[in-house]
Order: C-alpha cells, then structure tokens, then sequence
C-alpha cells in the first residue's frame, strides 16, 4: 500500500485501484454520521463518506489501527457476519483493534415479548409486531447476544474480546464514538453489546462453527 506521510488516511488513486494509507483508523457502515479524522465507509455516498465499497466484496484495506462498526453488523445475514469480522482481521495490523456495537437480543427479548400467558390480547399482538420488527426492522438480518458475538469474534481470528461500557474505552482514540440511541439497560441485560476485540490467531474450526452451520445454510435459502 502506498503512504501520505501528509495526508494521513488520505484515499490514494493508483492505476484506478484504491489504496489506502498505514496505520489508517475505519470507520465501518458510517451512513451520514461521519468521524472526523477516520475514514468513514459506507455502501452510500453520505456526505463525509470518503470511501463508497460494499465491505462484503474484497477490501483494499491492510494495516489498519483501528475500526469501529456501530449498529452495521446486524443488517448483514449470520454467513456474511462472520464473513465482514474476518475481512476486519486480516485488515487490522497485529495490534489492531475492532470496536463493535449492536442491539442486544437479550435485550430484545426481555423487553419486546412475554410468556404467553402473561400478555393481553393486545400485548400479544404488539408483542409480536415488536419482535418481528427487531429482526427485521430498519434492514436488519441477524441479532446477537452478547456470548454469540463474541463467539463470532474467536472464529474470525481474534483472541480477546472485551466488554465495554456504551462510549467508554480503555484506548482514548474508542472512547465516545457512538451515536446512535440507547434505551435503559436491564441488569445483565445492556439495550447494545459493545465488544472490543483484538489479538490475531488462525481461523480454525470450532463447535461454534458446527453449531452454525445449519443455520448458515438456511438462511441462505432465504
């Protein structure tokens, strides 16, 4: 990749193929809420988008410092999940950083649906438009809970994932990025999973690769 020492995370045009610069800070499904000083990327030219790809295709991204990815991950389907947190551990450089965050199904759950002996008639029917618009709502395609992410996270490559409070982060350059809306936390139970993940290992087959595989399977069918 070719470097702007005076430009950096400056877009580099070479023989009509993208480069990026080193050591470059991502931002991932930025829609119109653009970082200054990231790159922010998006499959729709917002304004302050300074990358147009869809992250589902080959990136042309490598060396990477940081990314950060809010509310994006679940409007990919489970496979292309999967697919999108490799393609962010091959990019980071070894000490690199992935800051996610996304609606907790947990949550979800907790909040939107009741036994069914417990709603009214007419809980039972909002409770059900509830749910199904948390699944498939605002082009959503797949919901984690905390402990399936970070399984996710593993299979990718990385080898540590920690939880992290809503803007808050141990790294000075993670702390205060989100923006989207947040709703009051249940006791084990926070309305969004915010994982930071790092370490780099070879992406192996796993019981968590086995327990998906027929889901993966299905939903492509859909």
């Amino acid at each position: 990749m070719t470097r702007d020492e005076a430009n950096p995370g400056a877009v580099i045009d070479v023989g009509a193929v993208l480069c990026y610069t080193w050591k470059m800070r991502l931002h991932i499904g930025s829609g119109p809420l653009a970082l200054p000083g990231w790159t922010n990327v998006d499959n729709v030219a917002y304004p302050g988008v300074d990358c147009v790809i869809d992250v589902r295709q080959p990136w042309p991204f490598e060396n990477v410092e940081l990314i950060f990815a809010e509310h994006f991950i679940e409007h990919l389907s489970l496979a292309e999940g999967l697919a999108f947190l490799t393609s962010c551990r091959r990019s980071l450089m070894t000490s690199g950083v992935l800051r996610l965050s996304t609606p907790n199904l947990d949550w979800v759950w907790l909040t939107h649906y009741k036994t069914p002996g417990a709603m009214t008639a007419d809980e039972e029917v909002v409770g059900c438009l509830e749910m199904n618009r948390a699944f498939h709502g605002w082009g959503h395609r797949f919901l984690y809970n905390a402990r399936t992410l970070e399984e996710s996270l593993l299979a990718a490559g990385f080898t540590s994932v920690v939880a992290c409070e809503y803007g808050e982060s141990s790294n000075r350059a993670l702390r205060g990025l989100e923006r989207h809306e947040r709703h009051r936390d249940l006791p084990g139970a926070p309305s969004v999973v915010v994982f930071e993940a790092s370490g780099i290992a070879p992406a192996v087959s796993s019981r968590f690769s086995a327990q998906i595989a027929a889901y993966t399977r299905d939903f492509d069918l859909a």
